[in-house]
């Protein structure tokens, strides 16, 4: 997102307190967002443990999955719809198990890996959101199929433009607008994929506002499928390290999209990827009320608000302190969230030693 093409959250519109309060109650709406009835029928859930190592392996079939994937369409052939099914539904069963595992790792991609471990990323992201939407099992096949492919047409790029360490001039961000409809005629030509992915494929950018691309369609006129891409999309493009930019903290990235969720996200389906990920996504650096600073390790099935902290630092003396696992969920815990920190304003670095671990 480059806020130099257009207006940023006005800084006068109202005052920190009153926008604090006023993004705080979206969040606190979405975690009182319960799911359907119609919800496909999870695997066994397993701790975060066991699934981050198999989500590691996922990940890394995936990487090479897609970079392949994006070869194969530099050389002008057709992709393998077959492979990418089977790729989705790798991802989409460790999704299930556990879904802060693959979803976390997949946003700790480094720039180079950008490109490709996005569409992993979003894949993961989309398959987590289906199911917090109560899709069945075709659709929710179809939004991660969705995720993996909604790039593709990146791999028409010239590499110099996609990677570009700088600003983009006014005519490289016109070729990057290009990648949807390059990516649509792709996937027509090659005839292995229609409907649904072809749908976010083309229209991942559009918004709510109509202020969107290639075809500024607005509220109704975008698909959920569509609606829900941009909802991913975002996300682990703002949690994420890029060429140009290092990756927000995950809660911060949150709080961030609550702000523009008026213009540009579906309300509904955003409250429900909240609920999908979490307030705290694992990897957040957090306050607590003893005033110790920790890492979210995991969500918890519960609520929103009491997810697994691993603390390591006290604020108070400014120090660290030997690393403990409070689960705000067991009976009898007193500590609270009181606030996310910025890790950068802390000089904290490779924070997820705390929860991969």
């Amino acid at each position: 997102i480059d806020d130099e093409k257009g207006l940023d959250v006005s800084a006068t519109s109202e005052d920190g307190e009153e926008a604090n309060a006023r993004v705080d109650a979206v969040l606190m709406n979405a975690a009182a967002i319960t799911g359907t009835s119609q919800q496909v029928q999870p695997l066994k859930r397993v701790g975060m443990a066991e699934e981050v190592q198999r989500a590691a392996r996922i990940c890394a079939s995936a990487k090479a999955a897609v970079i392949s994937m994006f070869h194969e369409v530099r050389m002008g052939k057709a992709i393998s719809s077959a492979a990418m099914g089977q790729l989705v539904d790798e991802i989409s069963s460790s999704v299930m198990r556990n879904p802060g595992a693959l979803i976390s790792l997949a946003r700790l991609k480094t720039a180079d890996d950008y490109t490709y471990m996005h569409s992993v990323a979003v894949c993961a992201l989309m398959v987590a959101l289906a199911g917090r939407l109560g899709f069945d099992e075709t659709q929710t096949r179809d939004a991660g199929m969705s995720g993996l492919l909604h790039d593709l047409g990146k791999a028409l790029l010239p590499m110099g433009v996609l990677n570009k360490p700088g600003k983009l001039t006014d005519e490289e961000f016109r070729i990057i607008k290009g990648h949807p409809e390059e990516g649509h005629r792709l996937l027509l030509e090659g005839g292995t994929v229609d409907g649904v992915p072809l749908d976010v494929v083309l229209h991942h950018h559009e918004k709510i506002d109509g202020s969107g691309y290639p075809h500024r369609l607005k509220g109704e006129q975008i698909s959920v499928f569509a609606r829900m891409g941009a909802v991913c999309d975002v996300y682990d493009a703002i949690t994420s390290n890029r060429p140009y930019k290092a990756g927000w903290d995950p809660a911060e990235s949150i709080r961030k999209m609550t702000e523009w969720c008026n213009g540009h996200f579906d309300a509904r389906i955003f409250q429900a990827f909240v609920k999908s990920i979490g307030i705290y996504p694992v990897g957040s650096l957090v306050r607590m009320s003893s005033g110790r600073l920790g890492v979210v390790t995991e969500q918890s099935e519960r609520s929103l608000l009491t997810p697994r902290i691993r603390v390591f630092f006290s604020s108070k003396s400014m120090t660290h302190v030997p690393p403990e696992l409070i689960d705000l969920a067991r009976p009898g815990i007193t500590e609270k969230i009181v606030a996310r920190e910025d890790p950068q304003t802390w000089g904290f670095k490779n924070l997820e030693q705390f929860w991969v671990a």
